[in-house]
């Protein structure tokens, strides 16, 4: 045990001198992790709470187009503006094609009289399917002139749908409220009154949002809640710059060969090695988890909520920076410079982190990824810290993540061990 003591201060001193090392494994995370957070949580503000600035030109001005305003602003994610100096639509285009607004929408003239039109020739057509006596001049519905939308190209493809929803969702209401008020003048001979109007049109079932979780009284996941575990994980696997490196540096200095000459076994130097980056990860995760819970507050971010289950937190962090110290070690014993380590090391984890479900979520991954995901150490990770953060479970519940993460470190063990005897150094 003083044998294994003395090699795990050694290793600590080593590892104090590597000032560029303990950036990147400290102070690159938490600088990925506030900034990933604050833009996130911004996008999600601007999408559920936010409204989104939208230009507004107006070539109608009737009754259906005014409707239609009012039911734009009753969707909830729109901050409708309609600037006095727009004149015509090229005026339009031009505002957004300059980034003065990023979304705006052209109601063409005469878009209340064609509405009006297809709500009286829809509610006719009805009526003379039905049998009900109707006028025998039944025109059928023109086609209406098209709403036009700008966009900036800037705009990604998932934030325009969302606003074509909601654009469709207010055109929807307002043409189902006027075919309504058709079909109840042409049987009852008056105006549906505006209770019963209410009632038919503006009535809706509720809807409730739920975040299905093993612990139920857990709230909506906030940006927070997926940044941080995800951006611990990758800080871990960031030591094989540190650990890859002092392998490969141990190598080539013939310390190695050296600590074979001493009446101690090289599997110390090995435990050592591993003892002191697992107690690494532990600060890494002890001091991004802080900042998510204490630091993220006082700036205007969501706090991170620390699961139930703090024993099933500690060990999947001493398991996750158990496999990151074995895929350095690995990656350390294999290469044959401080160069190859740190590029092989530094992209891998770019890739793991990538597939694994860091960088994209892995359901929206292809479905040829599904095989390849489980091969990321990362997934794992993920998995094991989404199981606690995001559904409140405890260790019995994560055990299906945790059992191939174990698998994976003991692979990259014996990984370690053949390259070591390949390489004659033990």
């Amino acid at each position: 045990m003083f044998k294994l003591w003395i090699t795990i201060l050694k290793d600590l001193r080593i590892l104090t001198r590597d000032r560029i090392g303990l950036a990147l494994m400290f102070i690159m995370p938490i600088v990925l992790a506030i900034v990933i957070a604050s833009v996130q949580n911004s996008t999600f503000e601007l999408v559920n709470e936010n409204k989104i600035p939208l230009l507004l030109y107006n070539e109608d001005n009737q009754e259906v187009s005014l409707t239609l305003e009012d039911a734009l602003n009753k969707v909830g994610m729109f901050n409708i503006h309609k600037p006095g100096d727009i004149k015509n639509s090229a005026a339009l285009k031009s505002m957004v094609n300059t980034k003065s607004a990023l979304v705006a929408i052209d109601i063409p003239p005469h878009y209340s009289d064609l509405i009006l039109k297809n709500a009286n020739n829809v509610s006719r057509k009805a009526l003379k399917d039905l049998d009900l006596p109707v006028d025998s001049t039944i025109s059928y519905p023109d086609s209406i002139t098209a709403i036009t939308i700008y966009y900036h190209p800037v705009l990604q493809e998932s934030f325009r749908k969302s606003i074509d929803g909601g654009l469709q969702s207010a055109l929807q209401a307002v043409q189902s409220k006027y075919i309504v008020k058709s079909l109840y003048h042409h049987i009852n001979n008056e105006n549906i009154p505006d209770s019963l109007e209410n009632q038919i049109v503006v009535n809706q079932t509720p809807v409730r949002t739920i975040a299905v979780s093993k612990n139920q009284e857990l709230g909506i996941p906030n940006a927070t809640q997926h940044n941080i575990p995800a951006w611990t994980i990758f800080a871990m696997f960031f030591i094989v710059i540190s650990l890859g490196s002092s392998v490969v540096r141990e190598k080539l200095n013939g310390s190695i060969i050296r600590l074979r000459t001493l009446p101690t076994h090289f599997g110390i130097a090995i435990i050592s090695k591993q003892l002191t980056y697992i107690l690494v990860t532990f600060l890494q995760a002890a001091v991004i988890f802080s900042i998510g819970r204490w630091l993220f507050p006082s700036m205007g971010l969501p706090a991170l909520n620390v699961p139930n289950d703090i024993g099933a937190l500690i060990i999947v962090t001493i398991i996750c920076g158990w496999c990151a110290a074995s895929f350095a070690i690995c990656v350390g014993v294999f290469a044959n410079t401080q160069e190859q380590a740190n590029g092989f090391g530094a992209v891998s984890i770019v890739l793991m982190a990538a597939i694994g479900g860091l960088l994209v979520p892995s359901f929206a991954m292809p479905a040829s990824f599904k095989y390849i995901i489980q091969l990321s150490p990362l997934h794992w990770c993920l998995e094991a810290y989404y199981g606690l953060f995001l559904e409140g479970g405890k260790l019995k519940d994560i055990l299906s993540n945790i059992i191939p993460l174990l698998t994976i470190t003991l692979l990259l063990q014996i990984l370690s061990l053949f390259g070591l005897k390949r390489k004659n150094l033990i």
